[in-house]
Order: structure tokens, then C-alpha cells, then sequence
């Protein structure tokens, strides 16, 4: 074999042995590497992301993230986070509460702090497996929004909680029995939401202060057991609608957890907070990214 040991033309035994983690939050699971030395360029980073990601071939897991030095003297560190498809992604509430985490856990900061998203700056305070972040504030907000699809009209809602998301409101039986799957890919890559399309969220008020959410991922490309900034999301909109009364609001993920969101709209701020759980610590053998 030559040299370089390549797949898809990149240097495998770079990687041979290098430490990574596995965490999960609400059904998210996530793979993390430590590059404060930046080692891993951009364009391999994205490579390990869809060779890591994949289920049954390699470690699996929803997303890739690495941590980094970051630019903003406010934050403790940066992250680049990449979906199982390799594309970037500006934000990840499950993401962001998992390396909240591992770098509590790790020893490298203390809770609370700050770190650098390509949406701007995200808080975090760990207690034990608990964690709470504050989301970036959310934008452009759109509401009664018509989307024409193949199974018919939709009544959707947008906002952008650092990154885009679509909210459609159903009864409990209709999101039970809703095709996921075929309905949601239409709408995110939908017309009106191009070039970067949109994640696409499916939610029955239960009670007051509790919803249920399902969501379809951009960049997963398929429905998630849990989508942090989905859920912040579909609290939200459910609260600035009046479909639930009380500011901090009970969600109720695929997955079965139950995540909290806090909105406060004195300073345009939403709250996401549950349990992560950290899975192991490893290392990467060539066979994982063939």
C-alpha cells in the first residue's frame, strides 16, 4: 500500500489512534475531538465527519465536532460543528450541551462559561449531567407562513434559533401518524427557504406548558430522536402563538426525554436545558474511516 494510506486521497494514519468522545443529549449523539492544536484542517475535518458518522461502518453518531482556541477573549474555546453528511452547521443545542459537558468533565473549564458558535457566543452551566445553555437570540421570525406539498397545505412558522427552523402545528394523532419522512425533505429544501434550506419541526400542544416535538434534521437528512435548537424552536413559536401559557415550557422529544425551555422575552432569550450523557472515550483505528 502507498505511503499515504488514502481514502478518498487523505492521509489516514494521521488520524490512526487520535482520542475522541462520545456523548449524548436526548438521543443526539455526537462525536468530539480536541483540536486546540489545529492539526485537523477544515477539509478533514469535514472527510472524518461522514467516514465517522456512518451507522454500522464506523462509530456513528449525528454529528462531528471539534473543539478549538477561540477568537473572542469572552470565550473559554471555539468549535466547528459538522452534521453525518459533512456539511457545517452554525449551531447544535444537544451539540453545545454535550461539549459543555466533556470540558467540565475533562477539567478544561469551569462552568459557567462561554465559547465561540458560527452563531455567535453560547453560555453553559453544568451541573453534574444537567446542562443549561442559553441559545443565541432568535431572528427572523416569521409566522402564517402557506407551504404547498405533495400531501397538501401547511400552516408553518419560522424562526431561526442559530439555525433555521420550520414549525408546524398538528393534533396528537395527526403528528403520531405523520409520515416524517416523506413530508419533511419537501419542505426542507422548499422554495421559499433556499439557498441553505431549513430543519423542519412537527408539534402537538399536550398541555399548557408541554409539547411534543418531532424533528427532521438538515444535514442528517432524516428524522432525529432529539433537535435542541428544533424544540427551543417549537417553544417559541407555540408561546409567541399563545398555544401554551407559561414561559418555560416542557418538551417532550422522539427520544422520550423531556427537555426544558426558558423564554425570556424582556431580552430575547431562550434557555435549553436536560440531561447528557457521556458514553466513552476512544480512539480512531484506520478501518473506521475506510
Amino acid at each position: 500500500m502507498s505511503e499515504d494510506n488514502t481514502s478518498e486521497g487523505k492521509n489516514l494514519k494521521k488520524f490512526e489512534n487520535l482520542t475522541f468522545y462520545k456523548l449524548s443529549a436526548s438521543g443526539n449523539d455526537f462525536i468530539v475531538i480536541l483540536n486546540f492544536d489545529e492539526k485537523i484542517n477544515f477539509s478533514e475535518a469535514k472527510f472524518l465527519a461522514q467516514k465517522l458518522c456512518r451507522s454500522k461502518f464506523s462509530v456513528s453518531a449525528d454529528g462531528l465536532i471539534l473543539l478549538e482556541t477561540p477568537r473572542s477573549s469572552e470565550a473559554s474555546f471555539s468549535w466547528k460543528f459538522f452534521n453525518a453528511d459533512g456539511s457545517e452547521a452554525e449551531m447544535c443545542g444537544n451539540g453545545a450541551r454535550c461539549v459543555a459537558r466533556l470540558v467540565t468533565e475533562l477539567g478544561l473549564f469551569k462552568s459557567p462559561f462561554y465559547f465561540e458558535t458560527k452563531s455567535g457566543l453560547v453560555w453553559a452551566k453544568v451541573k453534574n449531567s444537567q446542562v443549561k445553555i442559553a441559545l443565541t437570540s432568535p431572528k427572523d421570525l416569521t409566522l402564517n407562513l402557506e407551504i404547498e406539498t405533495s400531501l397538501g397545505k401547511y400552516k408553518a412558522h419560522f424562526v431561526n434559533t442559530g439555525v433555521p427552523h420550520v414549525v408546524i402545528f398538528l393534533d396528537k394523532v395527526g403528528l403520531e401518524n405523520l409520515p416524517v419522512e416523506k413530508l419533511a425533505p419537501e419542505i426542507r429544501f422548499h422554495e421559499r427557504f433556499k439557498p441553505s434550506g431549513t430543519n423542519v419541526n412537527f408539534v402537538a400542544v399536550l398541555q399548557d406548558d408541554f409539547i411534543k416535538v418531532r424533528t427532521y434534521e438538515r444535514g442528517v437528512e432524516a428524522e432525529t430522536l432529539a433537535c435542541g435548537t428544533g424544540v427551543s424552536a417549537s417553544a417559541y413559536i407555540a408561546y409567541k402563538l399563545g398555544l401554551v401559557k407559561d414561559p418555560e415550557v416542557k418538551v417532550l422529544t422522539k427520544g422520550g426525554e423531556i427537555l426544558k425551555v426558558y423564554i425570556d422575552l424582556k431580552e430575547n432569550n431562550l434557555y435549553l436545558e436536560g440531561e447528557t450523557l457521556f458514553i466513552f472515550e476512544g480512539k480512531i483505528k484506520i478501518d473506521a474511516l475506510r
